[in-house]
């Protein structure tokens, strides 16, 4: 079951995303924060560098305690700064985590002479291992216990961890991806992560070698280090814009094709801090291992649609189709009625689809198809690279099922403990992650967890799913933008909406068309097609819409490309 802390943490009155949505035509400029700059943008130092202040003469507790949350934002030195708020024998571990609050709602009280207590309306927080959590609405008590040393306050007894608004948390940490590798070694699978930017290289290189997949991924993907070949100093130096990563002895016993494996996380994890390329050593000695090659998760940027009688991309006025897919889908709506809802594999060769009359097949370009389910109130299916249909309907979430490519059933029965309501699920497009919107008692939420399979690589169970966030109202829809962000169509006040949500940070929200009914994902943030009962298509430019195309009758789903 999800706990009743998780529960109180989904909580977000919808109000508060109204409250971003009401400003007038431009990105909202309060409220959930856009996550961290590209690839290219990022930097191995911070984009503002914090200089706390250190303590001064005849502080009171009130301004020790305020002095020290204030020094948590300078990480240098493990927090030299902080430290000197804190009495000689003080126990305090800064890297516990980190409290992130809406700025302007902390409230600092002194409850008697040597006694402190901080509360703040937290919007999320990071774990030690760099994990976020969203955490709107929740109010958080701190205390802190003082007493004087040499005459000063100082502090005998902090929470460990340190308390930062969104402002400066955003400035002092940024996200970056840990790369694990998919059961096949097909793709690399994000597990995002936040650390202090002038800390990041040897933070991601802690977490990638010796500290593995967050809990809820790890029993889906793959990682070659471990422990004996793991980071082997804390120190990851940089030259020539190479980053040197110091490993285990065992690693230099490794075979070519895992060194090939270790080298490829490595480079794509450290990536964000700016460094060009990764070189691993052994006692000072490189190991020139090879990247590995990978499948690449893109989609086509053109638009995948039914328009008129064809179904295919869409350029301008032009249809470029897709005639043996198109065909299938014509003939099963014999069975399951007018086709409403297609998701297309990476190759173009099948896809899972949902008919009016409320039926789930799978179809293929050489003109066959078959009807997999048809139970009442289905939701839009979802399909992953070894053609697993995924199908659940709305009102039954024990009903989860997993049919084969050969029809064969597969329960999942245990996937959402306590959610009553499916409004739409999406499997990411490397087959690891089943992202879910759901209803848990009253309160809409995104939810995902990694999707578990035997040795034949059938799905057999979901892991313990991980809450990402709250929605304001009713969800409609849903489509990955990347490996590390969800694109969500809900309702707010009778208001259509897309929230952009990370696996693992703040989301945002943009005022969506009226009459939105569907959407699909791009390549980046930002990158979102919107459909409407009307059949008018949308193109995202930052916070507005644009039609690109009328008279649209279906915009479908795309996993990747062929390769």
């Amino acid at each position: 079951m999800i706990p009743q802390r998780t529960r109180r943490i989904l909580a977000l009155p919808a109000i508060a995303l109204i409250l971003v949505l009401a400003a007038c035509a431009g990105l909202p400029t309060s409220g959930p924060v856009k996550l961290g700059r590209s690839v290219s943008e990022a930097g191995e130092d911070p984009a503002v560098s914090f200089n706390p202040d250190k303590p001064s003469p005849g502080m009171t507790p009130q301004q020790v305690v305020e002095g020290f949350i204030a020094a948590g934002s300078g990480t240098r030195d493990t927090w030299a700064v902080a430290k000197l708020f804190l009495a000689e024998a003080t126990a305090w571990n800064p890297r516990a985590g980190v409290t992130v609050y809406t700025p302007g709602q902390r409230t600092v009280t002194a409850v008697s002479d040597d006694e402190v207590n901080v509360a703040v309306r937290v919007e999320g927080s990071v774990e030690a291992n760099g994990a976020y959590t969203e955490r709107a609405g929740e109010v958080v008590s701190l205390n802190f216990r003082l007493a004087k040393e040499e005459g000063e306050w100082r502090i005998t007894e902090a929470p460990d961890g340190i308390v930062l608004d969104r402002n400066r948390f955003t400035s002092v940490f940024r996200n970056y991806p840990l790369m694990f590798f998919d059961r096949d070694w097909r793709y690399l699978v994000p597990d995002e992560r936040w650390f202090p930017v002038d800390s990041a290289r040897v933070r991601i290189a802690e977490a990638l070698t010796l500290g593995g997949p967050s809990a809820w991924l790890a029993d889906s993907v793959r990682n070659e280090f471990t422990e004996s070949t793991g980071l082997g100093a804390p120190s990851v130096p940089v030259r020539s814009q190479v980053a040197e990563v110091p490993l285990r002895s065992a690693a230099r016993g490794v075979d070519r094709t895992t060194l090939g494996r270790m080298q490829l996380q490595l480079a794509e994890s450290l990536a964000g801090t700016g460094v060009q390329g990764v070189d691993m050593l052994v006692d000072g000695q490189s190991l020139g291992a090879v990247p590995a090659e990978i499948r690449q998760t893109r989609v086509e940027t053109r638009p995948l649609v039914t328009w008129g009688d064809g179904f295919g991309f869409l350029s301008g006025a032009e249809l470029d189709p897709l005639t043996g897919l198109g065909g299938a889908l014509t003939d099963i709506a014999t069975e399951i009625g007018a086709v409403n809802a297609i998701e297309v594999d990476a190759e173009r060769t099948h896809a899972a689809v949902r008919g009016a009359s409320g039926g789930v097949g799978l179809v293929q370009s050489d003109g066959r198809w078959q009807v997999l389910d048809t139970r009442a109130g289905l939701v839009k299916p979802t399909m992953d690279d070894d053609l697993f249909t995924y199908s659940v309907p709305a009102g039954d979430p024990a009903g989860l099922r997993a049919y084969g490519p050969d029809g064969t059933v597969h329960d999942l029965a245990s996937a959402w403990p306590g959610v009553t309501r499916v409004y739409a699920l999406r499997v990411s497009r490397d087959g690891t992650r089943l992202a879910a919107v759901v209803r848990d008692g009253t309160q809409p939420a995104v939810w995902i967890s990694g999707i578990i399979r035997d040795d034949d690589g059938v799905p057999v169970r979901l892991s313990e799913p991980k809450a990402l966030g709250a929605l304001p109202g009713a969800g409609v829809d849903m489509a990955w933008l990347d490996g590390s962000t969800l694109a969500v169509l809900a309702q707010s006040e009778g208001q259509p909406v897309v929230i952009e949500q990370p696996v693992g940070g703040p989301s945002r929200g943009t005022r969506a068309p009226e009459g939105a009914t569907s959407l699909a994902g791009g390549n980046e943030s930002g990158e979102v097609r919107l459909l409407d009962s009307e059949g008018r298509l949308f193109g995202q430019r930052g916070a507005t819409w644009s039609v690109i195309a009328n008279d649209v009758g279906v915009l479908a789903t795309q996993r990747g490309m062929p390769g």
